[in-house]
């Protein structure tokens, strides 16, 4: 029967299709009695199921495919053949019941409209209400605070020209585009952020003197470059060679230590023998360090928290990179990360995912987000003990554990998450790691922010990127606004908004919904209660009462959609099709009577 049933065709010709139809109407004359005799001619549905016909070509598309015509369909012709297809359930009554519902779908006409003057024109003369449905687009949108990054760089500037980047080199000039700034080359075309980094060395050359121009030209050129700036000052980022490069202080690590400030050894700062990475790194327990990198943290902060374009400040405390904590203890952890959330009140913190920092700095009530990086590491073994497979990774052994160990299951519904590659774009492609699987791993720790470190992305990658960048962080799609159509002037009236975040997570910055109604040039913006920061990813809905403010005339108000700041400036588009207006989403009208 197996074999039988799989020679059976899965979809037949039109006109076989209209054979059957005819040949099943025929035989079940008392299933159609009170039906229009038409239904038993072949020009009838030649004509309803034609092409050119209003859902034709779709209804017989089905037809085409009727498991009663096809895998199900009758071993013969006849009453007899077709009985056995509708034997149980609802028996004969589905020959009427499919009749009926091929008449109401393909012989249903869209009524004639009078032609469109004014937009009023669109609606019969006793409607209430209008529904809204925008067409959604799925092109780039140039939102903040989500996306990809730059890295040491800015939108426009040119990758790195081999497969390695830098983490010491953040950038200290800073040339002017003459206001063209231009797509990025094999990368994100378009990015709104950038993810710059210098050792503690460079920005605090002397006790208390501070290179302030680098980190204010860097804000400067991102917001000349349409992006925000994640930054990170680091303890120190490379070995040094003491004795070939001596330090400029009295006394120093013999040999070899780290590129910390000079002027930081003459404070009587302790070094320890054997660090995880080099010899003679400081310790990092030493009161000294904890004052004096301490002093910094809170400069930087008195001057920078806040500052519009700094868009996150990494929690970096000890070690190299100052990313996993070095040597330091949990107890100067614990300091540390005290002293980052008692001087950030206004800029986000970001903690390095598994270091001892994070759990003080959230059980301090720090609205934290937290970062990893080695995102994608797919290592395999490449010793005969361990199977290829089996080899320790970030993706097994690091990002779930610590997810789950920290508590931060939820941490990314009220605050972001940062993913830094393993290596480089470049070494995914060149180890053949699985890129779908990469992909899929960052929408589930609903990432906001993909950092790959301004390394080219090899051409067979690049498409599934540009889509991943799309979608990771918020996206807005407006399904439907409903509105009245006709509103008193200084009365009330209801605002109900269905709409989608198709991204993978929130926006976590307070913007607030709102619409712009205007009349020639009478401008009023609306501003809806609904906290956005709660539209997680699916299907969000608003209901709200809002007021027609009497400056209005009789007669047109057009309305507009968008998500504004504090100065009701729009900073935040949806992806609906079609031109804005100066940030805002053009959508209706309403009468004001």
């Amino acid at each position: 029967m197996a074999a039988a049933a799989a020679r059976r065709p899965a979809t037949i010709s039109s006109r076989q299709a209209i054979d059957l139809l005819l040949d099943l109407i025929a035989s079940f004359p008392e299933q159609v009695e009170n039906m229009p005799a038409k239904v038993h001619t072949r020009a009838y549905w030649l004509r309803i199921l034609s092409p050119r016909a209003y859902r034709g070509a779709n209804t017989m598309a089905m037809l085409r495919e009727l498991p009663a015509f096809t895998n199900l369909g009758p071993k013969g012709r006849g009453r007899a053949a077709w009985k056995r297809v509708f034997v149980g359930s609802a028996g004969l009554d589905q020959v009427r019941d499919l009749v009926r519902h091929l008449m109401a779908v393909a012989d249903a006409r869209q009524p004639d409209r009078p032609p469109v003057v004014v937009w009023r024109d669109a609606y019969g003369p006793d409607e209430l209400v209008q529904r809204i449905r925008p067409t959604e687009h799925h092109d780039y949108i140039h939102n903040p605070h989500r996306g990809t990054t730059t890295f040491q760089r800015f939108q426009g500037d040119p990758t790195y020209p081999t497969h390695a980047s830098y983490d010491t080199y953040g950038p200290t000039v800073f040339p002017r585009t003459g206001g063209v700034v231009r797509d990025n080359e094999k990368y994100i075309p378009r990015t709104t952020l950038t993810y710059c980094r210098w050792p503690w060395k460079w920005l605090e050359p002397r006790k208390g003197q501070y290179a302030w121009e680098i980190i204010d030209g860097t804000l400067r050129t991102a917001a000349a470059r349409g992006q925000s700036a994640q930054l990170r000052f680091q303890p120190y980022t490379m070995r040094w060679d003491t004795a070939k490069n001596p330090p400029q202080a009295k006394r120093y690590p013999p040999e070899s230590s780290v590129n910390l400030p000079d002027w930081y050894w003459d404070t009587g700062a302790r070094w320890i023998d054997a660090g995880k990475y080099c010899r003679n790194e400081p310790d990092s327990n030493d009161p000294r360090y904890l004052r004096h990198f301490g002093d910094f943290i809170r400069a930087f902060a008195k001057r920078y928290d806040g500052h519009p374009v700094l868009e996150s400040i990494d929690m970096a405390y000890a070690g190299f990179w100052g990313e996993s904590g070095g040597n330091a203890s949990e107890a100067t952890a614990a300091k540390l990360a005290d002293i980052y959330v008692t001087s950030f009140k206004r800029t986000q913190i970001l903690g390095m995912l598994g270091t001892a920092a994070v759990p003080r700095a959230l059980a301090r009530g720090c609205r934290l987000g937290w970062r990893a990086d080695c995102f994608g590491d797919l290592r395999e073994s490449h010793v005969k003990e361990v199977p290829r497979h089996s080899a320790w990774n970030h993706t097994y052994d690091c990002y779930v554990r610590n997810i789950h160990r920290f508590g931060l299951q939820d941490a990314w519904k009220t605050a972001p998450v940062t993913m830094e590659t393993c290596g480089t774009v470049e070494s995914w492609w060149v180890c053949n790691y699985d890129l779908d699987r990469i992909i899929e791993e960052g929408y589930k720790y609903h990432t906001s922010v993909f950092m790959p470190k301004s390394v080219f992305f090899p051409e067979k990658m690049l498409d599934k990127l540009i889509t991943f960048d799309r979608r990771i962080g918020y996206r807005f799609a407006l399904r439907q606004m409903l509105l009245p159509l006709t509103v008193k002037r200084g009365s009330e009236f209801a605002v109900s908004c269905f709409a989608d975040n198709v991204g993978c997570a929130p926006l976590y910055r307070p913007y607030t919904l709102a619409l712009r109604l205007t009349q020639g040039r009478t401008v009023r913006v609306l501003r809806l209660a609904v906290d956005l920061r709660t539209w997680l990813p699916g299907h969000a809905y608003v209901e709200e009462t809002v007021r027609l403010p009497a400056v209005f005339q009789r007669g047109e108000v057009k309305i507009a959609l968008g998500i504004v700041d504090a100065s009701d400036t729009p900073r935040v588009w949806w992806a609906i099709a079609g031109p804005t207006d100066g940030g805002w989403h053009p959508l209706t009208s309403i009468n004001a009577t």
